[in-house]
């Protein structure tokens, strides 16, 4: 210890101590308002003082930018869930015209037809596996259905019934190759019959057979039924004429229909129980 109190450094200390006071002794008696100690250290940190004086003025003129991660992630959640509220109302929106073009085309066709019976159903379920858009509807035998009856939307053809139980129904629609239907242009009148086959199904189109090399039937025709057979009434339309293609074994055409529902978006359907000339 005694060997620190003689060091230089400790000298050179105590000198700059001494100077520091008589500085300070000397501005007080000269009613200065600033000390040598006070003068170095506003020198020493002054100009940081003024550039973190300037930056918090700055941030005061952008409150926005520099918000938490936190108010933006409340803030997307909130515009999220008005979306979300959006996207549902548009939905509703979208039933409640899609139930409105069902039911005014239905009542329509049951104007026009004072003499059909019918069964309005729901679809409850869809077969993930079939290939050709057949489904369930919740009315069956009960509900006056049976097989063979047509099933229809306003007055598209969507398909038959073909297979019944006292509460449900299975029903083929017109994409299933199984399914034909006796049809006419009304353009031309001229008749043949609409099918289908696994590769126009897959594009959800049908087929019109057997017509002329030189037939009238041309693209947007529109095809509906002739109600030969007993099975489907007359002047249900079947769908429109997209194109003709020429048969590749003789020198017929085929047209080749787009049908006039989309099979997917179906959920409330008609079933005609009775008609004149049906097919007991």
């Amino acid at each position: 210890m005694n060997r620190f109190f003689k060091s230089s450094g400790f000298k050179l200390l105590i000198i700059i101590m001494a100077a520091l006071i008589a500085g300070s002794v000397i501005s007080v008696a000269s009613r200065s308002g600033s000390s040598p100690l006070t003068k170095a250290v506003s020198v020493v940190f002054g100009p940081a003082s003024r550039l973190a004086s300037s930056v918090t003025n700055s941030l005061k003129n952008l409150p926005l930018t520099f918000r938490s991660a936190t108010y933006y992630k409340n803030q997307n959640k909130a515009l999220q869930k008005e979306i979300d509220s959006l996207r549902e109302q548009l939905v509703d929106y979208e039933n409640i015209v899609h139930d409105n073009e069902f039911y005014k085309e239905f009542l329509g066709l049951k104007e026009e037809h004072s003499e059909y019976e019918f069964a309005q159903a729901s679809i409850i379920g869809r077969d993930a596996a079939d290939r050709f858009s057949s489904f369930t509807l919740n009315k069956g035998s009960v509900g006056g259905i049976a097989v063979n009856d047509p099933v229809i939307f306003g007055k598209y053809l969507v398909g038959v019934v073909t297979s019944v139980t006292p509460t449900q129904c299975t029903v083929s629609t017109i994409l299933n190759p199984s399914v034909n239907v006796s049809a006419y242009d009304i353009r031309s009148d001229e008749v043949s019959y609409v099918t289908t086959t696994v590769e126009y199904s897959k594009k959800n189109l049908c087929v019109m057979p057997g017509l002329s090399a030189f037939t009238a039937v041309t693209a947007g025709s529109i095809i509906c039924t002739t109600g030969i057979g007993g099975i489907y009434p007359a002047d249900l339309i079947i769908g429109t004429v997209s194109d003709i293609v020429d048969a590749t074994v003789d020198i017929s055409a085929s047209a080749v229909i787009e049908p006039g529902v989309d099979f997917s978006q179906l959920t409330s359907l008609i079933v005609i129980t009775s008609f004149n000339g049906q097919k007991q």
